[in-house]
């Protein structure tokens, strides 16, 4: 299959990415997404196979997913891999991690998982205390420096938060590449707050997970057949029945575009607000139907309508 769009900057970083990635959150992971129970690692090899031959070339993954598994398993794939792959991975800041020098241990042991000498781009998971935001944007710029990672980023961060680990970068004259945020036609919360306008002003990309809401924007689900697992108990009845509109007015628009799926139509909603949307495939089907959502765009209107439809529900 030949890639039917052109790649986009990863920040200023001038690493190149195609316009949607592959979200390896659910690769060995049993306590959300039931790893071993519907899904197996021949499964997660057909989704990656897949995946790269729409053209898709970036791939995020952390140190938590799985406990491990999510990287080993990025890492025996990637050896056979076509093309070269950018890849992201995460750094957890457990309370028991104190110093900077925590950061590079857990970026080594990643680094070994993934079977790399550096990452593309490495990022802390999440802005958690005690240890500052400062310290940690300037473990990132040790990374860099040290040459273990070609790009830093953020994820989970909110303004006040990303601002102050763009200005410590800065201060090392390291650019903050990315910020990576819950976004979805049911999570909207980055443009409500000013997030995402400050990403743009300050040239950060935003890497967009859960662009499918964990599935419920693929129309898979239903208030009589919820989720299972954890996914139900935060997507319950009285939400899936609350979104149903939303769903009907996605289905109209798919049926305008040949017959798109439903999972197409959310995901090119992201695309159109100039996000990197990362969703998860834990086959070849999921990952063809998200690659489908590459080869057209949403009309001005269509976004229109998505935006007034959703701002009821979010």
């Amino acid at each position: 299959m030949t890639a039917q769009f052109e790649n986009i900057a990863l920040g200023k970083t001038g690493i190149q990415v195609s316009p949607m990635g592959l979200g390896a959150w659910s690769w060995g992971d049993r306590t959300m997404w039931g790893y071993g129970r519907g899904y197996t690692e021949d499964d997660i090899r057909a989704a990656y196979d897949v995946s790269l031959a729409a053209g898709i070339n970036f791939i995020d993954t952390a140190e938590v997913y799985g406990m491990g598994r999510s990287e080993r398993f990025v890492g025996m794939f990637l050896p056979d891999s076509p093309e070269p792959l950018i890849v992201a991975t995460k750094f957890f800041p457990f309370p028991w991690r104190f110093t900077k020098g925590a950061l590079k241990h857990a970026l080594r042991n990643s680094l070994e998982r993934l079977n790399l000498e550096r990452v593309d781009l490495y990022q802390i998971h999440w802005p958690f205390p005690p240890v500052p935001i400062e310290t940690w944007a300037d473990a990132l710029a040790d990374v860099v420096e040290a040459g273990l990672a070609r790009a830093v980023g953020v994820s989970n961060y909110n303004e006040e938060q990303m601002r102050r680990a763009y200005a410590t970068l800065a201060k090392r004259g390291v650019p903050l590449a990315s910020n990576q945020v819950e976004y979805s036609l049911l999570d909207r919360k980055v443009e409500m707050d000013g997030l995402l306008k400050a990403c743009q002003e300050l040239g950060i990309t935003v890497i967009a997970y859960s662009p499918l809401a964990k599935g419920m924007l693929s129309g898979k689900y239903t208030p009589e057949k919820p989720a299972p697992g954890l996914r139900g108990r935060k997507y319950n009845r009285a939400l899936l029945e609350n979104i149903q509109p939303l769903l009907r007015l996605m289905r109209e628009i798919s049926r305008q575009h040949d017959g798109a799926t439903l999972a197409q139509v959310a995901l090119n909603w992201c695309l159109c607000k100039d996000t990197l949307p990362i969703p998860g495939a834990k086959n070849a089907r999921q990952a063809q139907d998200n690659a489908g959502a590459l080869s057209w765009r949403l009309t001005d209107a269509q976004v229109a309508e998505l935006d007034e439809v959703s701002a009821k529900l979010v």
